[in-house]
């Protein structure tokens, strides 16, 4: 049998996806996943070993113009490629207009949410197969039940994500000093933990003899790193891309992220996380399968620095999970 996994964006929802993989493989031993995302993320199903063939698309490119030549001759390369597979099924855990379309370029039949619960309603009139579930669930937890479901096997116990850092070498971090990563950026301003906060934070945790280093992805996020490490003491990353930001989540003793995907992406990789929320709901969103990652504030309020030392401290001294 092969599947034919769809998840193609966000980074946050790629990653929630891939318990999806380890019970999959746990109820269906010898299938054969493949996993279409978008380019920018291809590199988050490449670190789980049971994903065949990571092939990504490229709706969000493709959208900009959508009738040029190049265009046309992307999408029809990628559907000549998905229906030489022969999938037995496309598995569309998206639950958008723009997933539907990827999922029937495969030519399989393919299963997806109810319209009653999917994301996009239309996009549940190219599912031949459709699947009720709770929305009041943890995001991981309605992927999880819609593939039991899709597949007809019972989803137990908490999620595996079987991860491994990818062994590259990541610029700028602090030689043998150990570090806390401080994912600090985010799109949205909402979700921003205040400046302040960061700054005691930053000298807290080098009383305890961990260095602070500040990743970033754009311009805005560079200068506000700048300006942390300027008054704190941070160390501020190079850019890097994705593998490399995984390596840098691997090999660090601490993490504190707001919500934003590569918080998530640190506890699903087992490193002792602490996240911050105040514009999402951690039951939600935020991390629960492990004693080494930690949701802290509520709706509107933001943890104090002193809480968050507090469950880096707890975090830290947990032992690694049995997944």
């Amino acid at each position: 049998m092969k599947l034919a996994l769809i998840k193609t964006s966000s980074m946050g929802d790629v990653i929630h996806a891939l318990p999806v993989v380890s019970d999959l493989l746990r109820a269906r031993p010898g299938l054969r996943i493949d996993w279409l995302v978008e380019e920018a993320f291809a590199a988050l199903p490449a670190l789980h070993p049971g994903v065949g063939e990571v092939i990504p698309v490229a709706v969000r490119r493709w959208r900009k113009s959508p009738f040029s030549a190049a265009t046309r001759r992307e999408v029809g390369a990628l559907r000549t490629r998905l229906r030489a597979q022969r999938y037995t099924l496309a598995l569309d855990l998206q639950g958008l207009l723009k997933s539907a379309w990827v999922a029937r370029m495969t030519g399989a039949p393919i299963a997806g949410f109810s319209r009653v619960c999917v994301r996009e309603p239309l996009a549940a009139l190219a599912y031949r197969h459709r699947f009720d579930v709770d929305t009041g669930l943890h995001a991981i937890e309605r992927l999880r039940a819609l593939a039991g479901q899709a597949l007809d096997y019972p989803v137990e116990g908490l999620p595996v994500f079987s991860l491994t850092a990818p062994a590259v070498t990541v610029p700028g971090l602090p030689g043998d000093q150990p570090y806390a990563l401080l994912l600090h950026a985010t799109s949205r301003a909402e979700k921003q933990w205040p400046q302040d906060h960061w700054q005691s934070l930053i000298g807290a945790l080098a009383a305890q003899g961990l260095a602070s280093v500040l990743p970033w992805g754009s311009a805005a996020e560079r200068a506000r790193a700048e300006q942390l490490a300027g008054t704190s003491g941070g160390i501020v990353l190079p850019r890097l891309d994705l593998r490399q930001c995984a390596a840098a989540i691997g090999g660090a003793r601490l993490v504190v992220g707001v919500d934003t995907g590569l918080t998530h992406l640190a506890a699903a990789l087992d490193v002792p996380t602490v996240a911050l929320f105040a514009a999402t709901p951690a039951e939600r969103f935020g991390p629960y399968w492990t004693p080494r990652a930690l949701s802290l504030g509520a709706a509107g309020c933001w943890p104090e620095p002193a809480e968050v030392l507090d469950a880096a401290a707890r975090v830290m001294a947990a032992g690694p999970s049995a997944s």
